[in-house]
């Protein structure tokens, strides 16, 4: 274990980072490995090494794995830079809805991660485009996320563009910059939202406290971006005692978890969303196996096709689990 007592400040050019957790009421009956498992979603053997390589303080002091916190106490935690990942080609079905020498447009599962990353090393869409489209990616995204240009969540369905060169990569990068590329997704909100069309319009950042989420940031010095959503209520339903909103979101800038942290923020999270959503309704309780993550899909992707200059759309059905549960709200 190292041995300073304090930790020590982070070079300019340092890839690790700084996390503060602050302590819940749980913490306080948890191991202090627990608490960061836990809290920073890894494993408890993580969680162990971390702390046994003196990455995780109180007040500039170390602790162990046995150590209990007190609610409101804020753990220091250095974490490293992630392992380097290299992303192999796998025989994996995609779901291709249109392909030419430029671009490939997918219709991703619920559950794919896009690109390989700590946790997720392989069995993702990339792992699956290398095999399908061999040497004919852009390379711009690097050896992680070639052809990627633009990605949307594991838990959520639906369309997304790739890029099989660098001028295509260019071309559809610059267009969604400039707001060009029409992306619509349709969720099921938690609530009976009040107003029947409405925009958000409100900077997105890392979450200060848990850097695996986002959050609504706003104030001076705050590190966030611009966000805006758009939103419309198609349909309304009511079951188990709960009201539920079917909407359409319109995106004019592509925030991580943007649509989710959005409709969160105006008190309306989507329906199984794991981390922004809180506690599980009724309705989740009595319909546990049509939820694997939040009701989002992607089901419109409106851009310039980036070496003819037409323009192209391309339409997704909801996949069949999100279709059920509307059922089931309908009835």
């Amino acid at each position: 274990m190292k041995t300073p007592e304090l930790l020590q400040p982070l070079s300019e050019d340092s890839e690790e980072e700084i996390l503060l957790l602050t302590a819940d009421a749980a913490a306080a009956t948890e191991r202090l490995d627990v608490f960061l498992a836990r809290r920073m979603e890894i494993s408890r053997s993580s969680a162990a090494t971390l702390i046994e390589d003196g990455r995780v303080t109180l007040d500039g002091k170390l602790l162990t794995k046995k150590t209990k916190l007190k609610e409101g106490d804020t753990v220091t935690v250095l974490v490293p830079p992630p392992e380097s990942i290299e992303a192999v080609p796998q025989d994996i079905p995609l779901s291709i809805v249109y392909e030419d020498d430029d671009i490939v447009v997918i219709d991703k599962p619920q559950g794919m991660v896009v690109h390989p990353a700590p946790g997720n090393p392989d069995g993702t869409l990339v792992n699956a485009l290398l095999y399908h489209c061999r040497d004919s990616l852009s390379g711009i995204g690097g050896a992680i996320r070639p052809g990627i240009v633009h990605r949307i969540d594991k838990d959520t369905s639906g369309l997304l563009v790739v890029a099989k060169n660098d001028v295509a990569h260019r071309v559809l990068s610059d267009a969604l910059k400039v707001h060009d590329v029409r992306r619509v997704y349709f969720a099921i909100a938690l609530g009976n939202l009040r107003e029947e069309h409405g925009t958000v319009d409100a900077p997105i950042g890392r979450h200060p406290q848990d850097r695996k989420r986002m959050a609504v940031l706003r104030g001076v010095g705050v590190r966030a971006r611009e966000a805006v959503t758009h939103y419309e209520v198609i349909e309304r339903f009511f079951a188990d005692g709960e009201s539920f909103s079917l909407v359409r979101c319109s995106l004019e800038t592509g925030r991580t978890h943007q649509i989710r942290v959005h409709m969160a923020s105006i008190g309306h999270p989507l329906l199984g969303d794991p981390v922004y959503g809180g506690a599980k309704t009724r309705f989740e309780a009595r319909h546990p196996k049509y939820f694997g993550g939040q009701m989002l899909h992607a089901g419109q992707l409106s851009f310039v096709h980036p070496r003819s200059g037409a323009a192209v759309s391309f339409e997704t059905p909801i996949p069949e689990n999100f279709a059920r549960v509307l059922d089931l709200l309908r009835a």
